[in-house]
């Protein structure tokens, strides 16, 4: 197959996985990109439904709808009408088939880019986009047009299946960055590639620990040959941000973008650790200033968590829903939504939306936790250890599941185990860990009647970034710990906290740059 068809108006960069319009990227990527690169290859064929589900959609099991929708998902991003089709029409009771025959393109019949284009596409050269983890985020690979050309047939494959964003298709990544290392031990492409996959079968397909660790390794083997490749710090700190190690994978980020300050992807990484650190003005700042948005997994969701988090609610809800509608295939999208109707009160919409979210088969422990939160609201104790011993099966490498599931449990464990475990906790935050352990700890000192230790693990968190009292203000897993003496003052120092970060915001101008619509 040519590396780049003109499809009308189109120009599809196969190798690049780049569709534009006018010289402006699309938000055509993982299975959207996938479905036309499928159709392109078919000319003008009407393809069946059998034959998109085992082509585009195997080994997963879908059935025509999954079809239907996501043909429609990719109409929308590439501003198609089913009605008066330019690009894709439906053959009743057929299947679907292009408007127009993909017509090859040799690099000389390219669209000629701006002179300003054209130096970025030099800078920049070919991206592609990996999902990272539990952090939200993608990072950006970049490569020049002419070495993606010269680039080995497995690593052409492995990134194009990495890219995807699927747990089978980061499987088939992960078998094709191997095969590639047993040809070249040295590849460091391969070694960085294979590094975030790893990582990414953790944070985003429940995988164990010790795949983040050789992630790690192989970041670092990287690094210690080439300490200035700005993609192995990246991936190295995508590997401790997949085990909550906040200030390490930061200063892996910080320093792939000291290296690569173009690097779109890796300052929504950084920008997502900043959230975490309760940076949000920070965080919304860098959010922002990603160049090509389209190319950012995730990033609209970030977006509305930092929006969420300052109490731009109404905004924060559009981009929550938007984000739910149009990426049924998204595992963050799929938890945010629910997430956010639970935390403003709206527990009959926040079910049927996390109902919904669980079939469309993007499973993930969050999902379960919620499910937790959501069963324990309405009374119903047998549900809500039910999703937990899910959570548990899921991520059984994980605290906090495993935390819920000691709190429901008919007989608890001795108090002495759950403090120590809590205190395991406060020792890892306080050597750079994650805020949300703070949490954790507070459950677990909570179930071991020490109501004191407990509140003082909250107010570590808070100390550290934590930043959402809607959560706590709602959360049935706090209800106890709520009538507390000392809880409102932990709730009083966030809403100070956040305060002053939104002053920020308005200070810096983001509220006008994020098209915000609604004051707190």
């Amino acid at each position: 197959m040519a590396g780049r068809y003109r499809l009308d108006d189109l120009v599809i960069d196969v190798p690049r996985q780049r569709v534009e319009r006018d010289g402006q990227a699309l938000d055509v990527n993982g299975l959207s990109y996938r479905l036309l690169h499928y159709l392109l290859e078919q000319g003008q064929r009407v393809v069946g439904f059998d034959e998109l589900i085992e082509r585009v959609w195997a080994p997963a099991i879908v059935n025509e709808e999954t079809v239907t929708q996501r043909i429609r998902l990719l109409r929308q991003s590439l501003g198609d009408d089913g009605r008066n089709p330019r690009y894709l029409r439906s053959v009743r009771s057929q299947g679907y088939q292009l408007c127009v025959a993909p017509q090859p393109l040799g690099e000389e019949a390219a669209p000629e880019p701006s002179p300003q284009r054209r130096r970025r596409r030099i800078v920049v050269g070919a991206l592609i986009v990996v999902a990272i983890g539990a952090p939200i985020a993608a990072i950006l690979w970049k490569r020049t047009p002419e070495t993606v050309a010269e680039r080995p047939a497995l690593l052409q494959r492995a990134a194009y299946y990495a890219g995807i964003g699927q747990r089978d298709d980061n499987e088939r990544a992960i078998g094709l960055y191997r095969q590639r290392l047993q040809e070249a031990p040295d590849d460091r492409e391969a070694q960085i590639g294979l590094s975030r996959a790893y990582s990414a079968r953790a944070c985003l397909y429940n995988g164990d620990l010790a795949s983040v660790r050789l992630a790690q390794e192989l970041a670092e083997r990287v690094i210690a040959r080439d300490p200035r490749n700005a993609a192995a710090h990246a991936a190295l700190g995508y590997s401790f941000d997949c085990r909550g190690r906040t200030d390490q994978a930061l200063r892996g980020y910080e320093r792939s973008l000291e290296l690569d300050p173009l690097s779109d992807n890796v300052r929504a990484s950084a920008a997502y650790l900043y959230e975490r650190r309760g940076r949000l003005a920070d965080a919304l700042a860098a959010n922002l200033g990603v160049r090509e948005p389209a190319r950012v997994r995730f990033l609209d969701i970030q977006i509305a968590s930092n929006l969420d988090l300052l109490g731009y609610a109404a905004d924060a809800e559009a981009r929550y829903r938007r984000s739910f509608q149009l990426y049924p295939d998204n595992v963050f999208s799929n938890a945010a939504w629910p997430g956010f109707l639970m935390r403003r009160g709206r527990f009959a919409e926040a079910q049927a939306a996390l109902d919904e979210a669980v079939s469309r088969g993007t499973e993930h422990a969050g999902l379960h936790l919620l499910a937790v939160e959501l069963a324990l609201q309405r009374g119903d104790r047998d549900a809500a250890r039910r999703a937990a011993a899910r959570a548990i099966a899921l991520r059984p490498q994980a605290s906090f599941p495993r935390t819920v599931g000691w709190i429901l449990a008919e007989v608890k464990p001795p108090a002495a185990a759950l403090r120590a475990q809590a205190e395991s906790l406060r020792a890892g935050m306080r050597s750079g860990g994650e805020p949300l352990d703070g949490l954790d700890a507070a459950l677990l000192s909570d179930a071991a009647e020490d109501r004191a230790a407990a509140l003082a693990a909250l107010a570590a968190a808070v100390e550290q970034g934590y930043r959402d009292a809607a959560y706590l203000r709602v959360s049935p897993l706090f209800a106890s710990l709520r009538t507390a003496p000392g809880f409102a003052a932990i709730l009083s120092s966030i809403d100070t906290a956040v305060a002053r970060e939104r002053e920020a915001v308005r200070s810096r101008g983001l509220e006008r740059k994020a098209g915000i619509t609604a004051s707190p």
